[in-house]
C-alpha cells in the first residue's frame, strides 16, 4: 500500500493532473489521459512508456 503523503504529491507526468489510485489493480490513474502507472513493489513507476492506455469501455 502507498503512503498518503505520497499519494498527495504524485502527479501525471504528462498533464500534471491529479491520479486516481486503484489498490486491486495496483495502478495510479490519469483520468485526463486515460493512462494507468503501475506500482511494482509499492512504488510508481511514472514512465509514460510504462504506462497502460485504459481501455475505452474501462471506467477510470
Amino acid at each position: 500500500m502507498l503512503d498518503k503523503k505520497l499519494l498527495d504529491i504524485l502527479a501525471c507526468p504528462i498533464c500534471k493532473g491529479p491520479l486516481l489510485y486503484q489498490r486491486g489493480d495496483n495502478e495510479l490513474i490519469c483520468k485526463a489521459d486515460r493512462l494507468a502507472y503501475p506500482i511494482r513493489d509499492d512504488i510508481p513507476v511514472m514512465l509514460e512508456e510504462e504506462a497502460r492506455v485504459l481501455a475505452v469501455d474501462e471506467e477510470p
